[in-house]
Order: C-alpha cells, then structure tokens, then sequence
C-alpha cells in the first residue's frame, strides 16, 4: 500500500467512537426493521405458500427416490409396498394425502385405502405424466388442497411414475396468519437483540482500542505484511479495473519479476485473466490448473467484496510441476506393481494346476500346458518389456492392457515399438498424461460393445519419440475436429473436456506436437511427437 494510503485524515472535531457506533448500529437496525415490517405484510402470504409447496416437492422428490417405491411401481397396485410408507410420512408431515400413481395414472397410494387400484382425478397430473414437476390447487376425493407432482424414474431414468403430494388450504391459510401474528414478536425480539449487540460491540471495541498505541498499530501492520511475503504461496491481487495493486515475493519469483510495480503482461496473462473473469463475473474459481510458461501452477481465484460491490480480486497459486511430476511416476510404478501382483497370483493358479497335472501323471496334458503357458508369458510381458524399457511406462501399459481387458476390449502394443528408458521427468510426465488421455477416451468411444481394438505404437529414433493410438470406434465428426483440443469441448457432458486441452498444452510446452486424423464409423488416429532424452537413461 502507498504512504496516502496508510495516513488517517485528520477531523477537526470527530464523534467519539461509541456515538458513532450507536448511531450507526441504531440506524441500520431500525432501517432492517422497518424495511421488513413492511415487505413482510406484503409477501407473507407468497413466501409462506411457497414454503408450503418446497416442503410439499421436498417430500415428493424424497418419494420419487426411494428404492421402495421404484420397485413397487413394477408391481400390480394391491402389492401394499408404497401404502405403508406413503401413510407414514403423511402422518409424520401433516400431510393431506400422498398417492403415487403408475403411468396410467392408478393410484398405489392413499390416505382411503378402499379407492388404491382407482384412477387418479385432476387433470393437473398429466404434466408430471410428460416427466415435468407440476404445482397446482384442485380437488379430489378429498379437501380442496395445494396439489404438487413429481415425476419417478428407475435407474434407466424411464418414468414409470408420479408422486402426488396434497396439503389442505385450510392449514395454508392457518399457516399464513400465524405468520403474520408473529411479525410484532420478530420486530420486538429484533430491537432486543440490537440493542444489545450495539452495547456488546461498545465495550468490545473501547476495550480494543482504546488501550492501543498507533505504533502498535503499525507494528500489527508491519506483520502482517512480513507473514503475507514469507507464505509458500503466490499471492496477486488486483482492483475492480483489474491493475495489480499487491503482488508477494513469491509470485515475483515465479514470474521472475525484479521491478516494484507489476503490470499485466503476457507473463502474467493466465492469471490476470482469471483475475479479470472474477471481477467481472463474481464468481469464484478454485483449484484450476494453468500452464505457466511449461510449470503447472494450482491457482484459487476469488471476489473482493466491501458492502457488497466487487472492489478487486485475490489470487493465490503455487507451482505443482514437480509434485504432479512425482504423482505421475508414483502412479507407473504403482500400476505396474499391481500388474506384477495380478500376474503372479495368476501364475500361482497356474502352479496348482501343474501340479495337479503331475499328481494326475497326464503328463501330455502337462506338457500343453507349460508350453502354453510360457507362450502367453512371452506374448504378452515378456514382448512387452522387451520394447518398452521404461518401467513406468511399461507398468502405465500393462495397467492400461488390463482396464482394456475388462471393459471386453482388446488394447495392442504394435511389434515394431520402441521405447528406451527417460530420466526427464517433463517427458515421462507428458507421455503419461497423452497416452492415459487418448486411451480412456478409445475406450470410452469403443462404447459397451464388447471386441473393439486400441492399437498403440512408440518409436523412438533420433531423439524424438512418435506415438500413435488409433482405434476402431465410431471416429469423430468432421466438423469436430478443428476444436477437439478446445478447453471445454466434449461430447461426453458438461463439465469435461479437459484431458485433450492439457495434453496438448503439456505436449506443446516440451517442444512436442499432438494432431488428429479420423473417418467416421471406420477409425480414429492420434500423432504424437515428443523429444525424448534416452541418451540420459542410466545403464
């Protein structure tokens, strides 16, 4: 902060500090009163009526999920499963009724038990028959009542039902007036309360302050900015028009910056952006990752809010390269750990039945089977450590050939791979995260269907790794290519499309290059290539 920041203004006459806050405090209290007092009289009655009807929809959301009721409506009306249940939690909320009806509307509910198997009467039930929650007031067998509807879906997400949910207006309306009695009990609890928390925040503050030193003052101060400079994290802060006005040591040194004011650049661009977005949006952003010049910073970005207006941003990031780094190698050597321990609990089934075999003396029998045996183990490990020599890599494949296997695909490794050892942890990291990200969305495109096929080939020559993951799945639209690598863009939902968008931004910043090749309904291809430092590999 600047030293015009940091003086106080000088009054000439200034109001003693408990005037001020009793005044202040008063004024705000009677102001929150008097504002409610009169906006209570005019919306009690639509807050109330909708209170009623979310406790009514609450209740019916909570039928239309249970497992009970789901199971029921497969079931003839007379199965007396929903019956007990809807009874119980009309009683316990006071309820008018809950029916539950199947599609054609026949009730498997309701409070008179001699009309379960009728149909139900209103037409307001038809919108939740179309799979739309409807609120309405009619009358039925009953009171005239505030009527809401849900619709119930099995675990398919098929309708095959609505839950009906009736409070009386009789007790709406009893509810409402209540309500409004109870407008002269909140305004005199309010001033009670203000009153004493004017009195409370009086002495508080005259025993802070008023014993305090402006040097002491400034020393607190001083801390502060000493323990802001010496956290872990990066810190940057901006102003509603987005100028950095506080920046920590920190952050200097990650963006290697020496001067005393910091200005967006295009250094700073991710994180001024982000910055940017909050002030105009209000909206926090928590736990992103940002590419920042080939180092992978772990960014939380929030508004700054005084009275309620935006008035700038904070953000706080550290670098967590070396950790995903860590966490990426960890996860080969687990994977390829647990690959070993499927295998040999694989091979020790198959001791048992050698010597089964032996004891049975079949030795032709015996002899198939080692023979067997030794080819699979030689197809399928033994070939495949035989062209891969990174034992991370090779673990991170193995893991991969088994998620293939049981998702009824077949995952191949081409004959003509080769991949020798890597101690950079960057290019270790980046083929992970391309492989694993190309892969699973194979899988995933290969769909439930049992038989499709990934095929994957690495070769390295000259310093350069090129890898190719192709599959046979429905391919990619033409006009999907162009942004497949887009931040956001999926055709899996909402809220994905990261895993192409940080591949290629992870790829790009070694130097390497990722590109996309498919015919629809035939194949699909992605070209990888990667620097790749096996003159580093240790013998």
């Amino acid at each position: 902060m600047s030293d015009s920041q940091q003086r106080h203004p000088v009054r000439k006459h200034p109001m003693k500090l408990s005037t001020s806050v009793i005044l202040m405090v008063s004024a705000v209290i009677a102001s929150v009163l008097l504002v409610v007092h009169m906006l209570y009289f005019v919306q009690v009655s639509d807050t109330t009526r909708d209170g009623v009807k979310d406790k009514a929809l609450a209740v019916a959301r909570t039928m239309a999920d249970l497992p009970e009721t789901k199971r029921a409506l497969l079931l003839p009306p007379d199965s007396n499963i929903i019956q007990p249940i809807a009874s119980s939690v009309q009683k316990r909320n006071d309820l008018l009724f809950i029916v539950v009806t199947n599609m054609d509307g026949i009730r498997y509910s309701h409070p008179n038990a001699d009309v379960i198997s009728h149909h139900f009467i209103g037409d307001d039930i038809n919108p939740a028959l179309l799979g739309k929650e409807n609120v309405s007031i009619n009358k039925g067998t009953l009171d005239e009542a505030l009527r809401v509807f849900t619709p119930v879906y099995d675990a398919n997400h098929r309708q095959i039902g609505v839950v009906a949910i009736g409070i009386s207006l009789v007790k709406v309306t009893e509810q409402i007036n209540k309500s409004r009695w109870s407008i002269l009990w909140t305004v005199l609890f309010g001033m009670i309360v203000g009153a004493l928390g004017t009195y409370c925040l009086v002495r508080m503050l005259k025993r802070i302050l008023f014993g305090l030193e402006p040097y002491e003052i400034s020393t607190l101060f001083e801390q502060r900015q000493a323990m802001l400079q010496s956290i872990k994290e990066g810190v940057i802060a901006v102003d509603d028009q987005a100028h950095v006005t506080l920046i920590n040591q920190t952050a200097r040194q990650i963006f290697q910056e020496t001067a005393k004011d910091v200005t967006p650049d295009e250094s700073t661009l991710p994180l001024i952006a982000n910055l940017r977005d909050v002030v105009n949006t209000g909206v926090p952003r928590r736990d992103e990752e940002i590419n920042f010049k080939g180092r992978l910073l772990l960014s939380n970005t929030v508004p700054v809010r005084n009275n309620g207006v935006i008035i700038g941003a904070i953000c706080t990031f550290r670098d967590k390269t070396e950790v995903s780094q860590l966490m990426q190698r960890l996860s080969g050597m687990v994977n390829y750990a647990d690959s070993l321990r499927e295998r040999s609990h694989e091979f020790m089934n198959k001791l048992h039945v050698i010597l089964g075999l032996l004891h049975m003396k079949s030795y032709t029998q015996l002899e198939d089977y080692i023979l067997k045996t030794a080819n699979n183990y030689q197809a399928e490990i033994g070939s495949l450590l035989l062209k891969i020599k990174s034992p991370v890599i090779a673990g991170f494949l193995l893991s991969k050939i088994n998620r293939a296997s049981d998702t009824r695909h077949l995952l191949t490794l081409s004959d003509d791979s080769l991949l020798p050892d890597n101690n950079n942890e960057d290019q270790v990291a980046a083929l992970i995260t391309v492989l694993g990200n190309l892969i699973e969305n194979a899988l995933d495109a290969l769909g439930e269907e049992p038989d499709g096929e990934v095929s994957v080939l690495l070769h390295y020559q000259n310093g350069q790794l090129a890898c190719i993951v192709s599959d046979d799945g429905p391919g990619i639209q033409p006009e999907n290519i162009e942004t497949i690598f887009e931040k956001g863009v999926s055709s899996k939902g909402d809220q994905r499309g990261m895993g192409l968008f940080l591949a290629k931004q992870q790829v790009e910043s070694l130097g390497g290059s990722i590109n996309v090749e498919s015919e629809p309904d035939v194949y699909t291809q992605f070209f990888v290539q990667l620097p790749w430092d096996a003159e580093r590999t240790s013998s």
